[in-house]
């Protein structure tokens, strides 16, 4: 009985460790007053059938989980919904929202951070200014050297597509 106690407490560590620690846009500009860290926006949509796959087999792959728990704050934020934004001088709503039950417009934080597509990933300095945006359904491998190289400040070093590739083949990828 000790025995599978244990191991159920280790299984519950684990599986919780995998998983990234979402929060909102206010908490994460709290947040990032008292500790600053780059942000991470998950652009999605309850409807979106690849925001789910991003969700489930990309932020919930444990190693990248690990890097956006441990570097940035995560935001998640429903690209279409009604959530009130307070960003950058500027109060965000969506006058198109109708339902939760139906697809809405887009809302007006989503278009002020350029958003075309969902899922999208915005990624924001210590100061809330855009470093990137990464759009499309993306696994863990493939994205994995932008968070490392975002969370590193390397990014910034990397002024031409032949230093990005340069970059990718020297990355020692964790994930398999």
């Amino acid at each position: 009985m000790k025995k599978i106690f244990i191991l159920t407490l280790i299984l519950i560590q684990v599986s919780s460790f995998a998983q990234v620690r979402w929060m909102t846009m206010a908490q994460a500009l709290a947040a990032q007053k008292k500790e600053p860290k780059k942000i991470i926006i998950d652009f999605y949509a309850d409807w979106c059938a690849p925001c789910k796959d991003m969700e489930k087999n990309t932020f919930n792959h444990p190693e990248l989980a690990k890097i956006i728990n441990e570097k940035f704050y995560a935001v998640k934020f429903e690209s279409d919904g009604n959530e009130t934004i307070n960003f950058a001088g500027h109060t965000f709503t969506n006058p198109d929202y109708k339902s939760k039950k139906s697809k809405n417009g887009l809302h007006q934080f989503s278009k002020y951070m350029n958003i075309n597509i969902i899922p999208t990933m915005v990624f924001l300095d210590e100061k809330t200014d855009p470093i990137t945006s990464l759009s499309g359904v993306l696994k863990a491998k493939e994205v994995e050297p932008y968070f490392t190289m975002i969370a590193s400040d390397e990014y910034k070093n990397i002024k031409s597509r032949k230093e990005w590739e340069s970059y990718r083949k020297k990355f020692n990828s964790k994930i398999k």
